[in-house]
């Protein structure tokens, strides 16, 4: 993918875009692991940590891009990527993780739970990125010091302006609905641009407004029950 070309910078910003919102919950189970050791191996918890959470990343993302090759797999990872989306906004993610007292204990939870948490990223970063590997490997990059440093940033960040958590939502939406719109199955029904851009626009406006909607339903029960 040509450097100066707007496919380019729209793929990267996606990219980052995605990084931003999903590596939040990455950086809490990294701070809750680690918040039982000693203060002084706290640091190489966090590093080590991440490192092995990376390279396990690194090796699923190169798997779902292969997979994504398959015949019907896009249409899959779409639909899943639709309800990543959509579950973003309810905003009901539990973040129980037990924290080991030992160093190797507390990098084993890191690298076992951000595997388990990281595919909604990985299956996001590999929509958007096309298949393109120097595309991944940014998106990779980038997520790195989001989840070593920025960890603090991100959550107050999307405690402040919950916006950012429905743009969030909204990229993961379109980069879904891309990722439909060039199944083999149903790339003739998109035979025109106009229906690709039309749907992709459809599918982001009704997760939105689905997920938005179930979110305040919700907030009034809780509301209620107190």
């Amino acid at each position: 993918m040509d450097l100066f070309t707007l496919d380019f910078w729209t793929v990267l910003f996606s990219i980052i875009l995605i990084d931003l919102v999903l590596a939040g919950d990455n950086a809490i189970v990294i701070g809750l692991a680690a918040r039982n050791v000693q203060k002084e191996d706290q640091k190489k918890v966090i590093l080590w940590g991440t490192v092995g959470a990376i390279l396990v990343r690194v090796i699923m993302t190169i798997l779902v891009i292969q997979l994504l090759n398959i015949p019907g797999l896009r249409l899959v990872g779409g639909l899943a990527l639709i309800w990543i989306a959509y579950k973003l906004l309810l905003d009901e993610k539990k973040h129980d993780i037990k924290a080991g007292n030992q160093m190797w204990a507390a990098i084993r939870t890191i690298i076992i739970a951000d595997t388990m948490m990281g595919l909604d990223n990985v299956l996001a970063v590999a929509g958007a990125a096309h298949g393109d590997m120097v595309m991944v490997i940014i998106g990779l990059a980038v997520s790195v010091p989001i989840m070593v440093w920025g960890s603090t940033m991100i959550l107050k960040l999307t405690e402040r302006f919950p916006i950012v958590i429905t743009i969030g939502s909204a990229v993961l939406a379109w980069t879904a609905a891309k990722m439909l719109v060039a199944e083999p199955f149903v790339h003739d029904w998109f035979a025109q641009e106009w229906l690709k851009y039309v749907f992709e626009a459809v599918v982001v406006v009704l997760i939105i407004g689905m997920g938005l909607v179930a979110k305040r339903k919700r907030q009034r029960l809780v509301g209620v029950q107190h």
